[in-house]
């Protein structure tokens, strides 16, 4: 994630729309996983436009670190002060990854409260419904999609494969100019090997990523690993996603799997040409979205609620999210257009459209059927 340059408190000042309602003063505690830029993004930008929204309540943020282990540790904390019977908890709203909103719905830690907000009906994304095998309509709001698209040089791909079997195709034709990482060092090249799966396993894609899992499943991807250990030995291995980056930024690779949101950092930084594209192609690639959530005995519930609702408004969708780190909103990026410049919109959404990411951006598979991939990747795809 890219770090936060300037809190530009100024936007406090914004109207976003929603009819500020007197309430008794509370304090708002918000947990979120994530880098310590989740934490500034609250601190710094949410928290002054919802106080100012809703005066005389504050907002107060707690990280709870990087990665899955800051999930877990909000996962522990709910089950902790459920087994404690507590009659309210200490969180009011959650930010976390979205392998862990499966859990705490099984535990019954869970509001389901999209239905009540005004931007629940802007959402569009599948990911918002189902994670990783577990229902999750009504629970999550999607903070931001994040999303791997395939990276390339127009100078020497001016007409990029758009889907997976012409990108087979172009690489058999063009030796170790497609670089990805494989399985190690970053997910970019994990996104690929799944988006592989997806469109050559001879099963239901669909089930790998809604479930449930049956071991006959991955028993029908030998064909598809066949192909992939092909491609690879065809393909240029790299170092990890920056090191996807770097060599598409030197010329000694002309395409290949990236973060969107790093790619578009990149550029900014001058690290990566301006003219270098993006291709989401079909049938998809997997993303993966950062959820909020609202615990079932949060003490603030309705404030809870409202809290969410500004987050993932359009406005703050688009000057919080796009604009801030270069990714994807959470809701459908058609309701983002208007609150956009223009050269931001065409930036993020020319390469890549709102119709790509829906029809082409998909979750990764569930667990166990991930873990299957990745084993049987170094099995069959590596030798």
């Amino acid at each position: 994630m890219k770090s936060l340059l300037a809190p530009a408190l100024a936007s406090a000042t914004l109207l976003l729309g929603f009819a500020a309602a007197p309430a008794g003063a509370a304090e708002l505690t918000v947990i979120t996983a994530g880098d310590q830029n989740m934490v500034d993004y609250v601190n710094q930008y949410l928290a002054p436009l919802f106080e100012k929204q809703y005066p005389g309540n504050t907002v107060r943020v707690v990280g709870t670190g990087p990665g899955d282990a800051g999930s877990q540790k909000i996962v522990e904390r709910f089950d902790a002060q459920d087994k404690a019977g507590s009659a309210t908890w200490d969180t009011d709203v959650a930010v976390v990854h979205e392998k862990f909103v499966g859990p705490m719905i099984k535990g019954n830690y869970l509001e389901s409260y999209r239905d009540r907000i005004s931007s629940g009906k802007l959402v569009s994304r599948a990911n918002a419904d189902m994670a990783l095998g577990t229902k999750v309509t009504g629970y999550v709001m999607p903070m931001f999609n994040s999303q791997t698209a395939i990276a390339y040089n127009p100078a020497l791909v001016p007409n990029p494969p758009r889907s997976y079997a012409e990108i087979a195709q172009w690489a058999k034709a063009h030796p170790k100019q497609f670089g990805y990482n494989g399985i190690k060092g970053g997910a970019s090249g994990v996104s690929f090997v799944m988006g592989w799966i997806y469109a050559f396993g001879d099963g239901d894609a669909a089930k790998l990523m809604n479930g449930p899992f049956e071991e006959a499943e991955t028993k029908k991807w030998d064909a598809a690993f066949a192909s992939l250990r092909d491609f690879t030995k065809n393909a240029t291995l790299t170092p990890g996603n920056a090191g996807t980056l770097d060599l598409l930024s030197r010329g000694e690779i002309a395409m290949g799997p990236v973060w969107v949101d790093m790619f578009y950092s990149w550029q900014a930084d001058g690290r990566l040409p301006p003219d270098f594209k993006l291709v989401l192609p079909a049938p998809g690639m997997p993303g993966q979205p950062m959820h909020y959530v609202i615990p079932a005995k949060s003490a603030n519930k309705d404030l809870a609620e409202k809290f969410v609702e500004l987050a993932t408004s359009p406005k703050v969708q688009a000057q919080g999210i796009v604009e801030r780190f270069n990714w994807y909103p959470g809701i459908d990026a058609k309701y983002v257009q208007a609150e956009l410049p223009d050269a931001v919109w065409k930036k993020l959404f020319t390469s890549v459209t709102p119709e790509d990411l829906a029809a082409y951006g998909k979750p990764f598979p569930i667990a166990p059927y991930n873990s299957a991939i990745l084993e049987a990747y170094e099995r069959q795809a590596t030798n």
